[in-house]
């Protein structure tokens, strides 16, 4: 079961979701919200807006179908929590059999590499440890990182929402080589994902 963030999307400002690093924790609040519901992050750089949406991509090793519809919304509510913990915002998420997406409002205290370690790691060992998969389970070693604007967020989220019915016609494979050309993303199609491939 896909996974969104409606209290997000509700209550999201026009100009987007803004990170904000500000010096002065006292009487300040971004669009009327309060900072310690919709925006909690305070460091030491003063006065410091950034606005980073991260489509994430990657895929189950060996391009096995392991991910079932009976435990993955437990899989999609873990990685919620590991995203939320590290102080970013989780805005969609959904998997299909063999890979996962996820929409996420970037931190930008945290690498994209550190996030996706923690994320990839954390969540093999839960599926291990819960023995929700029949063999051992491992995701494959790298990952799609693409930048979305906030004009783009909405087609994005349905995209990501509606990955069942868009794998009924097109595999991961070529789903992927699709995001890479569209995204300009330069590519050797024969290393994409190699271990992969059946």
């Amino acid at each position: 079961m896909p996974y969104i963030d409606n209290i997000l999307l509700a209550n999201m400002p026009r100009r987007g979701y803004l990170f904000v690093e500000n010096n002065n924790k006292k009487n300040f609040a971004l669009e009327g919200l309060p900072l310690n519901r919709y925006n909690p992050y305070f460091y030491t750089m003063p006065d410091t807006y950034t606005q980073l949406y991260i489509h994430f991509v990657f895929a189950v090793k060996y391009r096995e179908a392991t991910i079932k519809p009976e435990w993955e919304e437990r899989l999609h509510k873990y990685i919620t929590g590991i995203i939320q913990n590290n102080v970013h915002k989780l805005i969609a998420i959904n998997s299909a059999t063999d890979h996962i997406h996820i929409l996420v409002g970037l931190n930008p205290k945290q690498s994209i590499s550190d996030l996706m370690r923690l994320v990839k790691g954390d969540s093999s060992e839960f599926i291990n440890k819960e023995n929700l998969a029949k063999r051992k389970f491992l995701w494959q070693e790298g990952y799609g990182a693409f930048s979305n604007s906030r004009s783009q967020i909405d087609g994005v989220v349905k995209y990501i929402l509606n990955q069942k019915k868009h794998h009924l016609k097109k595999n991961f494979r070529d789903e992927y080589l699709e995001i890479l050309k569209d995204y300009g993303v330069e590519y050797d199609e024969k290393y994409v994902f190699q271990e992969l491939l059946d």
